[in-house]
């Protein structure tokens, strides 16, 4: 039989539902210390992901999945804040429409 909770812990799906039940980090803090943290988020993802690309051309990584879940994370954080990007240059867009 196939125990569930070891197959989670090991794929980093308990770290996932306790992400869920966490507070925001940055409590009180101003939209610019918001963005900044945001982009460093993703800056730091980008280089893990850039790390685990190199690493398995080289061929110095110890575990292959665990390299291809940093690129895939990488790929989707960079994703993400793309289409933030757009959705907040869209809402700019927008209030410059308005007529006072």
């Amino acid at each position: 039989m196939i125990n569930i909770e070891s197959l989670s812990s090991g794929m980093g799906l308990g770290s996932i539902a306790g992400l869920q039940k966490q507070e925001p980090k940055v409590s009180g803090a101003t939209f610019e210390q918001m963005l900044k943290s945001s982009i460093e988020e993703v800056n730091n993802t980008q280089l893990q992901g850039y790390e685990a690309m190199s690493g398995i051309a080289t061929g110095k990584v110890k575990n292959l999945q665990e390299a291809v879940q940093r690129i895939e994370e990488a790929e989707l954080s960079l994703k993400l804040a793309l289409e933030v990007k757009n959705k907040a240059i869209s809402a700019y867009k927008e209030i410059t429409k308005m007529q006072i």
